[in-house]
């Protein structure tokens, strides 16, 4: 396997990471050992539908291979020891199954009223002027809608906010000593937060997702209080984060490919939403533990080795679609990885599509004159990919 070197925090691939995969692509193929993570790396669309989908890979380290947890971490790791996003079956089967009796598609589907109204309320303030679009309706938008769906409080959504951001760095490819206290300190807060949350909706019973949460049952089998708090929080992180960095990279595509406002009409929509996806998705790199020696192309991921999923690089694999590289809202749909595959799937997936369906099309037809008013830039958060700022006109 050929082995490359590219810092992941340089300026250069932070802001165009597409330029180093096709250049890895070329010199390498499907697979190869990136230098600075020491770490085998999948390319091709492929390689990383096989090893999501293998269950002979997963999140868990195995036995004397997990990370250090040193003090200053500790309330973080604390959260995440109960996480879907780190478990594997069995725990993670449970997990899921009981989240999905509660987080189903009609309940997501049934927001969409809400959010078409935030939508509004939200262009209400941005029309005749010049705006942030991440900062001033994209972070907004997805925290107030992820916020009423689980029924916490919207006016605490500055610290939802401060808390996912903090929580976040801890996968971050910058991260140093004063992100990891941060995140051990959100962490400790916003548990604190949901805990006092979970307490009152046992309390007093509503119709939100908690609650739902709450009385969740498969078997006789309900989720802990713990599991509950670290999967409200995870819902809230993953319910924005993904949203708001794909709500930017597909404002961005739109306006500079000229695509516009004719490529969100009734009927193209959906197909629009799945290019901006596989064109600048939100996530680019998900790790993969190897229980047993299993092979991948001409490549075999040894027992006990990581892998790391390159999912920016596979969604624009020209050996599964057409010059990748071009954003085309025609172009016909094929599944791609920007949420992942197999059991770890986004389970935040489909609010984040409704949102985008229901949301950009709003948008576009109350701000026609929508432009880029200065050189977008995206933040320095990789394996994240997301915008720092969208300055626009409206």
């Amino acid at each position: 396997m050929e082995t490359l070197s590219q810092s992941p925090t340089e300026d250069a691939f932070v802001q165009n990471p597409y330029a180093f995969y096709e250049r890895a692509r070329q010199q390498a193929g499907a697979m190869f050992f990136w230098e600075e993570y020491g770490l085998p790396c999948a390319l091709s669309y492929a390689a990383n539908w096989a090893i999501l989908r293998d269950r002979r890979f997963g999140r868990q380290p195995p036995p004397g291979q997990e990370p250090d947890k040193p003090p200053h971490q500790a309330c973080f790791w604390a959260v995440e020891e109960h996480s879907m996003l780190e478990l594997e079956p069995p725990r993670h089967t449970r997990l899921r199954a009981l989240v999905l009796r509660a987080f189903t598609s009609r309940r997501i589907m049934a927001l969409e009223p809400q959010i078409a109204a935030l939508t509004h309320q939200l262009i209400d303030g941005l029309e005749g002027r010049s705006f942030d679009l991440i900062e001033e309706f994209a972070q907004p938008l997805a925290v107030t809608a992820i916020a009423r769906l689980l029924g916490v409080p919207e006016e605490r959504s500055d610290d939802l906010l401060a808390w996912s951001h903090a929580m976040v760095g801890m996968y971050q490819a910058r991260r140093d000593h004063e992100m990891e206290v941060a995140a051990a300190r959100a962490a400790a807060e916003f548990s604190a937060f949901i805990g006092e949350y979970v307490d009152y909706r046992r309390a007093r019973p509503a119709q939100d997702l908690i609650t739902r949460l709450i009385a969740a049952e498969q078997d006789g089998d309900r989720l802990s209080r713990e599991e509950l708090i670290t999967t409200c929080i995870l819902l809230l992180n993953a319910g924005h984060e993904a949203t708001v960095h794909s709500f930017g990279n597909a404002v961005k595509a739109l306006l500079e490919s000229g695509a516009g406002a004719q490529a969100l009409i009734p009927g193209r929509i959906e197909a629009t939403v799945e290019e901006t996806l596989r064109f600048d998705p939100p996530l680019h790199m998900f790790q993969r533990w190897a229980y047993e020696d299993v092979e991948v192309g001409r490549h075999v991921i040894r027992k006990g080795q990581k892998v790391a999923c390159l999912l920016g690089a596979a969604n624009r694999d020209p050996s599964r679609w057409d010059r990748p590289e071009i954003f085309d809202p025609a172009r016909p749909v094929q599944t791609n990885l920007a949420f992942g595959a197999g059991v770890h799937f986004c389970i935040g997936a489909p609010l984040a599509r409704l949102e985008l369906q229901c949301a950009l099309p709003i948008l576009f037809a109350r701000l026609p004159g929508l432009e880029i008013a200065q050189a977008p830039r995206y933040a320095p958060s990789y394996h994240f990919h997301g915008l720092e700022a969208l300055h626009l006109r409206g």
